[in-house]
């Protein structure tokens, strides 16, 4: 595996990291808040497709650790009174929990059953969060307070909110793009491709695969946390299944086995929820339109259809 990247990736990476930095500057272009939830569900794909696209597990049961920490993350800091750093480091450590549990639940199966192990579960987390008091049941939890950042940021501030958002966010891309190339990640990306051999080499198989599940979960659930401070406010529709076919569908049409193309499916996903809200359910008719063009013409998804013109050796004089 090639442990370097593209020039022309490095490139296109920088020109969106200057432009993210430019959003609070242009409120006028571009609404802040709607750019800090994209960069959340770009995270929360990133890490999906860490578990789909290099571990080879589909999951669907991602929405519990994204909807979980968010409601975690909502509880420490309306309930307990503790400061958003440590709030977003409690729903971030309880996704990673529930992570733990759910994979070491799910490992041992494969495919279908291993995907039907984690809705099973999801669903159980989904209807605890209805019953739980503190949730607010279908009003969600709301008006969690954004809180003073170390003290002295004060993070009812969209400006200030968003450069949080923004470094997280970075930080846990930049974390995954480690882990995919890294020796952790050539032995998860050997088992996905021959468990069998993998196990005959003695990888410790099921060691690999956990800890890949609880990373993934941690991450999201991440992803979830900064969600629920954006918004103030953590829903059910954050712990629901559907948000769980959401994430397959933007690792799907970014580009799965690529590190950072679910984020590119994550903005095409929530753009068109956002400037086609208007059309109500017709939204779902425009993605699922996308969604087959995708994968008729882009197999392994925009990202990978592009990484692939770019490395097709050129003919002619």
């Amino acid at each position: 595996m090639n442990t370097t990247m593209p020039t022309w990736q490095k490139a296109f990476l920088a020109v969106v990291v200057l432009a993210l930095l430019a959003v609070p500057w242009a409120p006028q272009v571009v609404y802040p808040v709607f750019v800090m939830k994209l960069m959340c569900m770009a995270l929360f794909a990133c890490a999906y497709s860490l578990l789909l696209g290099f571990g080879g597990m589909m999951s669907f049961g991602h929405a519990a650790f994204f909807g979980g920490a968010a409601y975690m993350t909502g509880l420490a800091a309306k309930h307990w009174g503790l400061p958003p750093e440590l709030a977003l480091l409690f729903g971030t450590a309880t996704a990673a929990l529930l992570g733990a549990v759910f994979g070491a639940l799910a490992i041992h199966r494969q495919g279908i059953y291993l995907a039907m192990i984690t809705l099973a579960l999801a669903q159980m987390v989904y209807f605890i969060f209805l019953q739980l008091p503190f949730t607010g049941a279908e009003d969600g939890l709301q008006q969690i307070p954004r809180g003073t950042l170390f003290g002295f940021i004060d993070l009812r501030s969209d400006f200030a909110l968003y450069h949080l958002v923004l470094l997280l966010t970075l930080a846990g891309l930049w974390l995954i793009h480690r882990v995919v190339r890294s020796p952790f990640g050539h032995v998860v990306v050997a088992i996905r491709e021959h468990e069998p051999r993998a196990r005959s080499l003695g990888y410790p198989v099921e060691r690999y695969k956990l800890t890949l599940f609880v990373l993934s979960a941690a991450l999201s659930g991440l992803a979830g946390s900064l969600k629920a401070l954006v918004f103030q406010l953590a829903a059910l529709s954050d712990v629901h299944w559907h948000l769980s076919g959401d994430v397959v569908l933007m690792a799907l049409l970014g580009g799965m086995h690529t590190v950072f193309g679910p984020a590119i499916g994550a903005a095409l996903v929530v753009g068109l929820q956002y400037y086609l809200d208007a059309f109500g359910g017709w939204v779902t008719v425009v993605t699922g339109l996308i969604f087959m063009v995708c994968v008729l013409a882009f197999r392994s998804g925009i990202a990978g259809a592009v990484a692939a013109l770019r490395t097709r050796p050129r003919t002619g004089p």
